[in-house]
């Protein structure tokens, strides 16, 4: 559920891959808050990532240019990626956010859960002020939920 563009920026230093408490933590310093922003990880992104890893040769971004791994993917990259596989003009990158949120609130979860997922600000000013769980249990369950959901969907179920 993140952005391009914190995917794009995204490094390896950020990310502790262990089995127990997998977390991808984008610094404040990234963020439009200036807050770090901890996101749980699923088993299945904890797979993908250290597979992906085995490929890095320590390069510091995860999605780098091909010819440069210094720097980070073009913001093309993904929506050409989108346009190879038949999706041009029907679907957007940004666009996964707003179909995650759907099936979210179709599968009834928590809206305030779904809302920290997306980092969306509290619009209630008094429970912004006085709320300040992070609710990553929820959210790594949440997170959970859905990679298991996109499984079942690839699985045929």
């Amino acid at each position: 559920m993140a952005r391009i563009k914190e995917i794009r920026f995204s490094v390896w230093e950020e990310f502790t891959l262990d089995d127990q408490n997998p977390l991808w933590i984008i610094p404040g310093s990234k963020m439009k808050n200036q807050k770090d922003h901890v996101i749980p990880l699923s088993k299945q992104a904890l797979k993908l990532l250290k597979n992906l890893k085995n490929f890095s040769k320590g390069d510091p971004y995860l999605f780098h240019q091909q010819k440069n791994p210094k720097k980070p993917m073009s913001e093309n990259t993904m929506i050409q990626a989108l346009h190879s596989m038949g999706y041009k003009g029907e679907a957007t990158v940004h666009g996964f956010r707003a179909m995650i949120t759907t099936i979210f609130q179709e599968e009834q979860k928590s809206d305030v859960v779904r809302e920290r997922l997306l980092l969306h600000k509290e619009k209630n000013k008094v429970r912004a002020a006085y709320n300040r769980y992070d609710y990553l249990d929820e959210r790594r369950e949440a997170l959970q939920w859905w990679a298991d959901y996109l499984d079942n969907i690839i699985k045929g179920n």
